[in-house]
């Protein structure tokens, strides 16, 4: 069985891809797990940057197949956060923090100007530089106060097209429809029908 390691140190994120590749024909191993800790600095010009960059760097580490994502939230009122949604604000904020934030700036902003999306580029990286990336969005708009328990980061005020906030869906609703679990179920459909360049 290939072992397929998760280049993040975010227990959200290593909870979600858990959930996203239980099916699925991999050894999935944590850093962690293989015995190391790495930060890499997330200075790339956007997802797909800061993916690969991730990406790599754990793979090489790990002398195994890596799988990294870089996500955000992207706000029409704000042009934004984007790629930098995990340092919106001061860098002291936590996740609430960050959401409170947005809340405020948005308080004066008419439901009919609230659109937002999850934007996920999923990047798939082999020891010797090779990489795939895979790339998918989640459409809906901004709340006016949070909502719900589940999920992390923006998902208590992320509004879906049912009304509900991300953090209101169980996570087998969210999988199915998220940015994060398209763009993963797409790098493992790539990597089962190209087999044997998982392998190598």
């Amino acid at each position: 069985m290939t072992q397929l390691l998760l280049a993040t140190n975010n227990p959200g994120k290593v909870r979600e891809m858990r959930r996203l590749l239980i099916d699925e024909p991999f050894e999935v191993v944590t850093p962690l797990e293989l015995g190391f800790s790495l930060d890499v600095v997330e200075d790339g010009a956007g997802y797909s940057e800061n993916a690969t960059l991730k990406a790599l760097a754990f793979a090489k580490t790990g002398n195994c197949l890596a799988l990294a994502d870089d996500s955000g939230i992207e706000v029409d009122a704000l042009g934004g956060p984007g790629p930098r949604s995990a340092r919106y604000g001061d860098p002291s904020l936590d996740d609430e923090g960050r959401t409170q934030l947005m809340l405020r700036e948005l308080a004066r902003v008419p439901d009919g100007e609230r659109g937002a999306r999850y934007r996920a580029v999923v990047a798939v990286a082999w020891p010797d530089e090779r990489i795939e990336l895979f790339e998918a969005t989640w459409e809906g708009t901004i709340g006016r106060k949070m909502q719900g328990t589940n999920g992390f980061g923006y998902d208590p005020i992320f509004r879906t097209v049912d009304g509900r906030s991300a953090a209101e869906l169980s996570s087998k609703e969210k999988d199915a429809v998220s940015h994060r679990g398209q763009a993963v179920r797409a790098a493992t459909r790539w990597l089962r029908e190209n087999a044997e360049l998982a392998h190598t």
